[in-house]
């Protein structure tokens, strides 16, 4: 594991479908944790880091994981995730439920590395070092209009959106029936092979499996790269 001079450090990669992650503890500075591309899910992970710590392309659900932020190099701002979708067709992106993020620096929920970034925060515990912005530009305005970011019923000191972003890509979700598109049982279709695995999954993916995907999600439901 590098430490923060060395620049990117990956601990893990993963380009494998229908791969999943139990109890696993990820280490790193910046880029620790490669979601490369096809479907992944985490359950009661950690995952550590300073910059763009979660990125790649990947469709990944990752439920009751604990996010710890490190100290970053001066000037350098520290940033979760970095979520790749180059594509408004393809179903990738990141949906963060039911999780903890313990900050102990300035931090930002994320930044899009590609056009079409797709990153939802849910249900997760935010300590206070999350920044009112929330979210950060990767430079000037790009993306800005096309990336689809949201956040839904978080909570603690970080987790006030009155001081959030106001991009047009940028979504308070309210809808409940919105934010249960980005269970694992639909986002990744989990319910077809997560039962498999052995992880036990909240109850209320087995009632999500049958809706149909609302008319601002439908782009990009059935490709997967």
């Amino acid at each position: 594991m590098a430490g923060p001079q060395y620049h990117q450090a990956v601990a893990l990669r993963v380009d494998s479908d229908q791969s999943a992650f139990y109890r696993c503890s990820m280490e790193g500075y910046q880029d620790t944790l490669y979601i490369h591309s096809l479907r992944q899910f985490y359950r009661e992970c950690s995952i550590h880091g300073t910059i763009d710590f979660i990125f790649g392309n990947g469709a990944a659900v990752l439920q009751n994981c604990k996010i710890f932020t490190r100290q970053p190099l001066p000037l350098q701002k520290v940033t979760i995730t970095a979520q790749g979708r180059k594509d408004p067709h393809q179903s990738t992106g990141f949906s963060i439920q039911d999780s903890f993020i313990y900050a102990t620096r300035p931090t930002y929920l994320g930044r899009p590395w590609k056009q079409y970034s797709r990153t939802v925060f849910m249900n997760t515990y935010m300590s206070g070092q999350v920044q009112p912005r929330g979210w950060l530009e990767w430079f000037g305005d790009f993306a800005l209009n096309t990336l689809w970011y949201g956040e839904y019923r978080n909570y603690g000191p970080g987790a006030s959106l009155s001081g959030r972003v106001r991009w047009p890509g940028y979504h308070m979700i309210s809808d409940a029936s919105l934010a249960s598109f980005f269970s694992a049982g639909r986002f990744i279709d989990g319910m077809a092979w997560l039962p498999g695995t052995g992880i036990t999954l909240p109850q209320y993916e087995y009632s999500n499996k049958h809706q149909l995907w609302p008319p601002e999600l439908r782009i990009g439901v059935r490709a997967i790269n």
